[in-house]
């Protein structure tokens, strides 16, 4: 039975690790310096393979996402079962926020293949509309998704950190990651900051530690062996 619960929890830790560094790679992918950039509405058509390429990156972004929360519930759950619910819970959210995410985006696309067929000189409604669109893709993507998923992170790190399931420097480091990527999303959501150099430092610490988490539930697992021989004991 023992050796059972071990595999059960190789496994997961496995799959958890696999999940974030696929997050992770999806993110970057997910970038689409062309919406971001000026004269977009021109340049999206153009480049529309780059357009899709975001979307399709962003949209794989919810296996992870979702995935995680989903596959430390079983574990979560046994220490503390509300912050395990609540940690599944604002995964699906970020999930979510992603495909409303990706939606905006493609409609950014559409909306400039049409402003490619008026012409700059007949576009000042698509540029209005280009404008509002693309300030709903940041709210949701940097505010919206990178909230919800952060707090998950943030539950079951806190949970990690009571139960040694992974050391507790690396747990803790999640927690205080994460804090800052919610200031960050704060900030930038009452526009105190931009998506600058500011916002990524804030944001490096969580990313840095959703890499480290990744390489060492792969390579280690979590700490379940103590854990038994713990409750063997007592």
């Amino acid at each position: 039975m023992r050796s059972k619960r071990s595999s059960s929890g190789r496994k997961s830790a496995v799959i958890t690790g696999v999940l974030l560094l696929f997050g992770l790679i999806a993110g970057i992918c997910s970038v689409v310096p062309v919406i971001d950039g000026p004269a977009y509405l021109l340049k999206a058509s153009a480049d529309e393979n780059q357009v899709l390429l975001g979307a399709c990156s962003q949209l794989l972004m919810v296996a992870a996402y979702v995935g995680v929360p989903i596959t430390l519930y079983p574990i979560i759950s046994k220490a503390n079962k509300g912050l395990g619910l609540g940690a599944v819970a604002f995964g699906i959210v970020a999930g979510v926020f992603i495909i409303i995410g990706v939606i905006l985006l493609l409609l950014l696309l559409t909306l400039s293949h049409e402003f490619a067929k008026v012409g700059a000189l007949n576009g000042s409604y698509y540029q209005t509309l280009g404008g509002l669109l693309r300030e709903a893709r940041d709210l949701v993507n940097h505010v919206a998704t990178t909230l919800a998923f952060v707090m998950a992170m943030f539950l079951f790190n806190c949970v990690f950190y009571q139960t040694k399931e992974i050391p507790r420097w690396l747990s803790l480091s999640g927690m205080i990651g994460s804090v800052l990527s919610i200031m960050a999303s704060l900030l930038f959501m009452v526009r105190f900051i931009g998506l600058d150099a500011v916002y990524m430092l804030l944001n490096g610490p969580i990313a840095l530690q959703q890499l480290v988490l990744a390489v060492w539930l792969i390579i280690k697992g979590f700490n379940r062996v103590k854990q038994e021989s713990e409750g063997a004991a007592i």
